[in-house]
């Protein structure tokens, strides 16, 4: 069951705490865009060696706004102040590739209340074990005209705007955006929910990644923990790895 933002318990502590977070994962993406596409001479000699360390940091930057969005469509943001908690997450998923918040968030809560059945809009039953079938599916599902339209703008203006540097865009924000894709659906989707050997624990249909706190936040910001994130989508995702403890300690008990 989806929860709305009157049903959480989460303190005034925990809303500063979690904008704290989004303010640093925010002002990190904008500035390694910037920098990168703006400012940055990319045929310094030995430059272009941190390159490939940019696009990495800024592809695990996206999938940090993505989450951000994530937790504004539970209303984990910023329950207590539901405009900044929606303006937050439209930003977000606007500048990561254009997204309709709105459908986003439909089909979100639609993915939660029929999670890993026909009516789930991110499983794809077809291909419930195929990586590449089911991603690209995915994708086909959320990137329609709207979003190739605002996307056409943006690299017309950035053409007009940078000129012969125009392929600093592509590879500082179109790349990593492309990359962040395939880690959250991989992380995030395919994992938690594809079908396997594996039998699920409940009527959820989700499984948690086994990972260490630090490699669920390298790999999608503890969105990973996924059984735990359908159980209680209350839980802001800073806090998934503590109650993924507590919930662990409960069943040895």
């Amino acid at each position: 069951m989806v929860t709305s933002s009157r049903d959480l318990r989460l303190s005034a502590k925990d809303t500063a705490t979690g904008l704290v977070f989004a303010a640093l994962i925010i002002l990190a993406w904008v500035t390694v865009h910037i920098s990168a596409i703006f400012f940055i001479d990319w045929t310094q000699d030995g430059l272009w060696l941190a390159a490939p360390f940019v696009i990495i940091l800024q592809c695990w930057l996206s999938v940090g706004m993505f989450i951000i969005a994530h937790d504004s469509m539970h209303g984990t943001l910023a329950p207590q102040l539901p405009w900044l908690n929606k303006a937050i997450g439209r930003f977000c998923v606007f500048v990561y590739a254009g997204f309709s918040y709105e459908k986003l968030y439909e089909n979100h809560h639609a993915h939660h209340r029929n999670a890993g059945t026909e009516d789930d809009p991110d499983f794809d039953a077809e291909h419930s074990s195929s990586f590449w079938p089911w991603y690209f599916k995915f994708f086909r599902h959320y990137f329609g005209w709207r979003e190739f339209g605002i996307l056409t703008v943006a690299v017309v203006a950035y053409l007009i705007i940078l000129q012969e540097r125009f392929p600093t865009m592509l590879v500082f924000w179109a790349l990593p955006a492309i990359l962040s894709s395939l880690q959250l659906f991989y992380f995030g989707t395919y994992r938690p929910h594809r079908i396997d050997e594996t039998p699920f624990a409940d009527r959820h249909r989700a499984r948690s990644n086994d990972f260490s706190p630090l490699m669920s936040l390298l790999t999608c910001f503890h969105f990973g923990y996924h059984h735990e994130h359908h159980d209680a989508p209350w839980v802001p995702w800073w806090k998934l790895p503590a109650h993924r403890q507590t919930v662990l300690r409960a069943n040895l008990s």
